[in-house]
């Protein structure tokens, strides 16, 4: 239902530092960026698997409390997710785990992102 979406963002180098670590154990990259004489030189870029889908936009009202799902392929990759996203420094929001009062077999993780964004990754599959 949803092609794509975005966000604003305080420091574009800092939130792009952290989406690509964050979003690397996912299988996301930075796929574009849009030449700045098309956005009157703001930075914007969209982070992907096979097309941009989650946006950057380095001008305007960053969050907080804006909320964001990544789908991820296994556990293990919710688990990597969150590490990285600690380690590129990111604030714990919920550590990986099964949470079945969304869904039985949904397992996430939670992350503030720089601008504090809450960032997840969640995989449905059995395990």
């Amino acid at each position: 239902m949803i092609d794509h979406a975005g966000i604003s963002v305080s420091d574009w180098d800092k939130a792009k530092a952290f989406y690509d670590t964050a979003l690397a154990p996912l299988g996301a990259t930075l796929l574009y960026v849009v030449p700045e004489q098309f956005t009157g030189g703001v930075k914007v870029g969209g982070y992907g698997r096979e097309k941009p889908e989650f946006w950057l936009h380095g001008a305007g009202e960053p969050g907080p409390g804006r909320h964001y799902a990544f789908r991820a392929n296994s556990r293990a990759d919710v688990d990597a997710f969150h590490a990285a996203a600690i380690a590129a420094g990111a604030r714990d929001n919920g550590a990986p785990g099964l949470r079945p009062h969304y869904h039985e077999h949904y397992y996430g993780a939670f992350v503030l992102d720089p601008d504090g964004n809450n960032i997840e990754a969640v995989c449905h599959r059995p395990e």
